[in-house]
């Protein structure tokens, strides 16, 4: 049996269904991220594993306790909210230390459990500071402490990170998953980031209008999408109307737009697909070698890196070029593109997606 078992959970606001028949399972001591657009029903799922919403059905089993009647203060669930929640009268230390009392832990052992929260957040320097005196960073991880000094079974996080800037955000994601890893506990988080997805957990669900709809490692989730809406979501592509010619043991041929290519061997039947292939997965090469030649619409820097915008007969695509400090392609000017067939990414068409 899983540490974390949600069965069929489905919660429906009158005539709207927010959360359909959600089944996911979480091991003990891993990170799973609830990830998806705004409105898939991700924070839904968590507030119902938190018990501050009841499901219509379903079930929420964690290391073999059944919560559905357990009140959310009865779960013993460390939760970190968007805002932190913390109190600004309270020092970080009072702060921690709020839940301890709560539960009516003597006083020597709530000094040391919150000293060893502060340590591992590393934090103890500024036990005795006012939340308003700190950065966000900082806040962060005085929520973090508050949650985790309770030792419970299970972390939930609502978009931890979100308030913060784009550098300390990365910077967090780091500490972050160091807390996790070294506290042990089993975490759960939601985030409509996808890069935040990726760098922190050890697997994606991926959801969609209330509906899981792939569960697998960061890796897996970008390099096997099993939608276009996955492969768009979860990083940049370029995704195409193609029609599946053949497929055999040694590869397929798409039309893209007139143009026929090679892709890797599908199952598929004959018939109109979606082709999606990462922008990192194309190369620009000389002429003699090209797959097919492109014109610059657009060269975006980005410091480690180029972002093309070309015009090519398959459609406009994107292209990443590392950047090696020499000159590259500008607007107007024409360069040849070259892939390998097994990067194409065939996906079965989703008329909910192309709507």
């Amino acid at each position: 049996m899983s540490f974390l078992e949600i069965k069929a959970l489905t919660k429906r606001f009158n005539d709207v269904t927010a959360v359909d028949d959600f089944s996911l399972t979480v091991e003990r001591g891993e990170f799973v991220s609830l990830l998806g657009p705004s409105g898939c029903g991700k924070t839904t799922t968590l507030q119902m594993i938190a018990g501050f919403e009841r499901p219509s059905s379903g079930s929420i089993i964690l290391n073999g306790r059944n919560l559905s009647d357990v009140p959310a203060r009865k779960r013993g669930l460390g939760i970190v909210f968007q805002t932190y929640a913390l109190f600004p009268h309270m020092t970080v230390e009072q702060n921690v230390a709020f839940g301890l009392e709560m539960r009516g832990i003597s006083d020597t052992d709530r000094r040391a459990k919150v000293a060893s929260a502060l340590d591992l957040v590393q934090l103890s320097h500024l036990a005795k500071r006012f939340p308003k005196a700190m950065s966000g960073g900082q806040r962060q991880r005085v929520a973090l402490a508050r949650a985790l000094v309770i030792e419970p079974e299970l972390l939930l996080l609502d978009e931890p990170l979100s308030n913060l800037d784009a550098k300390l955000r990365e910077e967090m994601q780091l500490e972050l998953r160091r807390i996790q890893q070294e506290a042990g506990v089993t975490t759960v988080l939601v985030t409509h980031d996808q890069s935040e997805a990726m760098a922190l957990s050890d697997r994606i669900a991926v959801m969609q209008h209330g509906q899981l709809m792939q569960v697998g490692t960061p890796f897996d989730t970008y390099e096997k999408p099993r939608s276009s809406f996955i492969s768009t979501f979860l990083g940049k592509t370029n995704c195409l109307k193609a029609r599946l010619l053949s497929s055999n043991e040694q590869g397929s041929v798409l039309d893209v737009n007139g143009v026929q290519i090679k892709g890797p061997s599908v199952k598929f039947m004959p018939g109109q697909v979606e082709v999606s292939l990462r922008p990192e997965r194309i190369d620009i090469v000389d002429a003699p070698d090209s797959d097919l030649p492109a014109k610059v619409l657009e060269r975006i820097f980005l410091g480690d890196q180029w972002l093309f915008r070309l015009e090519t007969t398959l459609g406009d695509l994107l292209v990443v070029r590392r950047n090696r400090g020499r000159r590259e392609a500008e607007p107007g000017e024409t360069i040849h593109l070259s892939w390998t067939p097994e990067h194409f990414q065939i996906l079965p068409v989703n008329r909910e997606d192309s709507a």
